[in-house]
């Protein structure tokens, strides 16, 4: 085997200093240009400024005040709605502190998304004032640490509120607030009540070491303390089961046995753990494109945010951050045995937010987890997989009702509990099993396939074959076989409603070849199976237009001036797999040429999400430069907050999810059977190298690159599956043994 070169394991280096912490090895912050967000003022604004932390059951948003200190929290389960209607998710409370401090000097505020952990610090009257903040995993609980240079220097009152009017309690150290959502409604008007009320609970208990705590008028008082320590966790009686009506215990035991068991923690034991369990996770990938001035690192996150916005010297190591900050999102909202992220994740300060901060299922639940098996996140997928499963019989006793068929269908608005509202967009449960089967090629894992996947994916198909439309055959003497079309369509949120729309049937054909592949793995169902596959074969297949686009609907009448955000016929390129450089390469080309078309900024309405689908969809169609491009629109003010979070106002993050796993696309590619290398690599990314990202068929791969020129590639196999690895026109067929590497020599005309 060729020894591993000096560039890898370097990358190795890296991603081991990263596993260890790097601020426990004294590099300074300033330095680490892809792991830091820093500032020197306080939060005003909650989305654009306030930072997250999360622990997949608990969100919160640190404003980091030096005299008011504001955390807003939720909590995952706290969601109004029911069974007809989608509701939406709810805001729980905030955690105030008004302390007896002058105006600080030296602030700085900043989240170090290697260890998930917030840092502020600052000096007011002489004495240096120290937090730490971060949301434990394993522990479940927010855990908020204040700590000085000097005894005593600690005194204020710490308070809790209630976004529903809940009963606030203060007693010794322990405040605690208890309602229902009971009467609340996501509609101004008054309407019928939801058939569904939760009971919820949050608790905050208070540590102090020195001084005293004093509980009177709903709040506590801290008076002179050396340190004071916070643990904040919150619950709902929700369970995820419709057979006992989505309710179980009430959640004031669970909460108490939890803070009660941390409490008992020392405070570095705590910290300890939860960077352990985090950096098990983060520190899997890492990505290098290219160092960063040190004068440009060296500024706050707003202001280099807005000096990338400019012409002058470039800022990889800020796109590198983004990558990252992806990631750091979905490990902090989306873990197992929670429940999905939303449109904002777990952060939602709104008891009527935008678009009901739902599970929006015409492309936007899905962009969110696009990025968990390439980012090697995969167990960070099982939510959304749970919940799935979890309102199926839901959405099947409407669509039975709607649609007089077997099988399911959602509308565009999706809630905890099943119910959907707004529009109808039937195809859209379809493409929810296309991320639920995609996770079985990265994982090859049977009994999740066999247990969540396969049993959705069939019900989802028998609604098709129910629904599927045979057109008029022209020619009956012909012999031709009458071709199937989706009736009565749309193409998401764009065009009028007809039959044959491109979006719907590259769907249903993505939905059908993942159902063959999976009964195959399973070995069950052949005669559904052959069944589904005859259909197949008989949909009617994207079409080449006048002027050489891809048709957007089954008659040619696409505009070349239409520059709308969505690109819903473009499904077929990215996240499925129907279209391809390598296998089809005419509607590659057709397809290029329309989402040229759409035009590289858009309309005015053109927001992070849809660029970073364009990233995703250009790195499919091998131009890195417009990938790029792409990339770099999403950093625009109009589309990322100074917190780097996507503004879709006033929050959406699936752009923030979303351009995570765009960028591995421009990198690595394996949806067409194949591991493609730097497929779409930018001149701007002449050199670097990403380590620990994952490849379809059970793969790790590790790449460096020079001059734009791969230079080492070390493919490690999980599965013990043959693979083929391309680069450019050069293919290495190869079997690796179960948990073994190879590291590749690789060479190109390109």
């Amino acid at each position: 085997m060729k020894p591993m070169s000096a560039t890898i394991r370097s990358f190795y280096m890296l991603g081991s200093l990263l596993a260890l912490g790097l601020s426990a090895l004294g590099i300074p912050a300033a330095e680490r240009g892809d792991a830091i967000l820093w500032y020197t003022r306080p939060a005003v604004r909650w989305a654009p400024d306030a930072l997250p932390i999360g622990n997949g059951w608990l969100g919160a948003m640190v404003f980091g005040g030096i005299k008011n200190e504001r955390i807003q929290f939720n909590e995952e389960s706290l969601w109004i709605g029911d069974e007809q209607d989608t509701g939406a998710y709810q805001a729980f409370g905030d955690i105030t502190l008004a302390m007896a401090h002058a105006d600080g000097t030296d602030y700085r505020r900043e989240l170090d998304i290697s260890r998930s952990v917030q840092t502020i610090t600052y000096t007011s009257g002489g004495v240096k004032y120290r937090r730490e903040y971060f949301a434990s995993y394993p522990d479940h609980v927010v855990v908020l640490r204040f700590t000085a240079d000097k005894p005593g220097a600690y005194t204020g009152t710490i308070a809790l509120t209630d976004m529903h009017g809940g009963k606030i309690t203060a007693e010794t150290n322990r405040l605690t607030a208890s309602g229902s959502t009971a009467g609340y409604n996501f509609y101004k008007k008054a309407q019928k009540p939801y058939a569904i009320a939760l009971q919820y609970e949050s608790q905050v208990v208070v540590v102090n070491e020195g001084g005293m705590l004093e509980a009177a008028d709903g709040k506590i008082a801290v008076k002179g303390a050396d340190s004071v320590t916070l643990f904040l966790d919150a619950g709902t009686d929700f369970i995820q089961d419709r057979s006992r009506g989505w309710r179980g215990e009430p959640p004031h035991r669970a909460v108490t046995e939890r803070l009660q068991a941390a409490a008992k923690k020392p405070y570095p034991e705590l910290l300890a753990r939860h960077v352990k369990d985090y950096q098990a996770l983060f520190g899997r990938v890492s990505l290098d494109l290219g160092k960063t001035d040190s004068m440009i690192t060296a500024l706050p996150t707003d202001k280099r945010l807005a000096r990338f916005r400019l012409p002058g010297p470039k800022d990889p190591e800020l796109e590198s951050l983004l990558f990252h900050y992806g990631r750091y999102l979905l490990i902090s909202s989306s873990r197992p045995g929670t429940l999905p992220a939303n449109l904002q994740g777990k952060w939602n300060e709104s008891n009527r937010p935008a678009w009901r901060c739902d599970y929006h299922t015409d492309i936007n639940i899905q962009m969110n987890y696009w990025l968990a098996d390439v980012a090697n996140l995969g167990e960070c997928f099982e939510p959304y997989a749970h919940w799935i499963n979890s309102i199926r019989e839901v959405r099947k006793e409407e669509t039975r009702k709607v649609f007089k068929t077997r099988g399911w269908a959602v509308h565009g608005e999706s809630g905890l509990f099943g119910g959907s509202t707004w529009d109808w967009i039937p195809s859209a449960s379809a493409w929810l099993m296309q991320n639920s089967y995609d996770h079985f090629r990265f994982t090859g894992d049977k009994e999740y396939l066999r247990g969540l996947a396969y049993p959705a994916m069939k019900e989802v198909c028998e609604f098709w074959v129910d629904r599927l439309k045979a057109l008029p055959d022209p020619s009956s003497a012909s012999g031709q076989v009458a071709r199937l079309v989706v009736p009565h369509g749309w193409s998401p949120e764009h065009g009028p409603d007809e039959d044959g729309v491109s979006y719907n049937q590259q769907i249903v054909w993505d939905l059908f070849s993942n159902y063959i592949e999976a009964a195959d793995a399973l070995g069950v169902d052949k005669d559904y199976r052959d069944q589904i596959a005859g259909m197949r074969e008989r949909l009617v297949a994207p079409r080449i237009g006048k002027w050489g686009q891809l048709q957007e609907w089954m008659v040619d009448k696409d505009d070349q001036n239409d520059h709308h955000r969505h690109t819903s016929h473009f499904f077929g390129v990215y996240p499925g797999r129907q279209i391809s450089m390598t296998k089809t390469p005419e509607l590659a080309k057709a397809a290029k040429i329309s989402l040229d078309a759409r035009g590289i900024a858009g309309n005015s309405d053109v927001r992070e999400w849809s660029f970073a689908w364009r990233t995703a969809l250009y790195a499919r169609l091998h131009d890195g430069e417009k990938s790029h491009l792409m990339l770099r629109n999403l950093f625009s003010d109009r589309n990322t907050c100074p917190n780097l979070f996507g503004l879709h106002p006033p929050l959406q993050l699936d752009g923030n999810f979303g351009i995570t796993a765009g960028m591995v696309e421009m990198l690595v590619q394996s949806q067409t059977g194949e591991i493609e290398l730097l497929p779409a690599l930018p001149r701007a990314w002449a050199n670097g190298s990403i380590q620990g990202v994952r490849a379809r068929g059970g793969f790790e791969v590790d790449l460096a690159w020079s001059n734009g020129r791969l230079t080492d590639v070390r493919v490690h196999s999980l599965s013990g599956n043959p693979c083929k690895v391309r680069y450019g026109e050069k293919i290495i067929e190869l079997r690796l043994p179960k948990g073994s590497s190879r590291n590749l020599t690789l060479s190109s005309s390109r």
